[in-house]
């Protein structure tokens, strides 16, 4: 399952399964797990985990040294989960030393061709990143996020679960679960409500996070009076908590 010219190092783990393309370079202290495919012309280094049944497309460079001049060679890392998908020309580096020394991306990713995933950056699982979407270090992704193509996250900024950035996004501040955003810098456009119907939230789950979503940008109320009002409506309504929760422990402040 391993192309006569690729160079797969001698300490490198590799599970049953694996497949390694044309001119590929698999380094020391690399973890692949069963099933997962490389294409050609890929380079695995550092200190890399990757699951299993994903398929990494030609061009690659996954678990390269951070691009932060502080980084001095630590042993930190990458973990990658499984069922990903990680098309042409994306790059995702190790962690820092600054902060939990490694960057994660989950499981059931779609990630398109030359997404920039930086150092330290924390990515949840079902994920979309379309072409270009670029993440600075520092940056956490939740579940069901969707990046449009050339969508630059701000490094520390928080991406909240179920949210939804249009093409050309540029998020200075943190986005809150559930929110469509576009625009530089980005503006908010309402709640990601086919998203959620499509995950099988309720009609009444969805118009209680639109209620929250009126709270906190159509209702004229403060940021603080406005995460109160959120908070009221969570406490009756289970769909809410994670917008609440969000709103409450945000440190960039949010797109307003």
């Amino acid at each position: 399952m391993i192309h006569p010219t690729a160079i797969v190092h001698p300490g490198a783990k590799l599970a049953a399964g694996v497949s390694v393309g044309a001119y590929s370079l698999i380094g020391e202290h690399v973890e692949i797990g069963e099933g997962t495919r490389i294409g050609p012309h890929v380079v695995i280094e550092g200190h890399t985990r990757i699951g299993r049944d994903n398929e990494i497309f030609q061009f690659c460079s996954i678990g390269a040294s951070p691009q932060d001049k502080k980084y001095d060679a630590e042993p930190t890392r990458l973990e990658i989960g499984d069922r990903n998908t990680i098309r042409e020309f994306c790059s995702f580096n190790v962690g820092t030393s600054q902060d939990a020394h490694v960057t994660r991306v989950g499981s059931d990713n779609w990630i398109m061709a030359y997404v920039h995933v930086a150092h330290d950056c924390q990515v949840g699982d079902h994920t979309i990143f379309a072409n270009n979407a670029t993440l600075a270090g520092h940056v956490t992704v939740g579940d069901w996020a969707i990046l449009g193509g050339f969508t630059g996250v701000h490094q520390f900024c928080r991406v909240g679960a179920h949210s939804f950035c249009g093409v050309g996004t540029v998020l200075l501040q943190d986005l809150p679960p559930f929110v469509t955003v576009a625009g530089n810098p980005a503006k908010p456009h309402g709640i990601n409500s086919e998203g959620l119907r499509r995950r099988g939230y309720s009609a009444e789950g969805i118009a209680a996070i639109k209620r929250a979503y009126r709270a906190l940008y159509r209702s004229g109320l403060t940021l603080d009076e406005a995460r109160q009002r959120v908070a009221e409506i969570a406490a009756t309504q289970p769909e809410v908590s994670l917008f609440s929760a969000f709103i409450a422990a945000s440190g960039r402040g949010l797109v307003r």
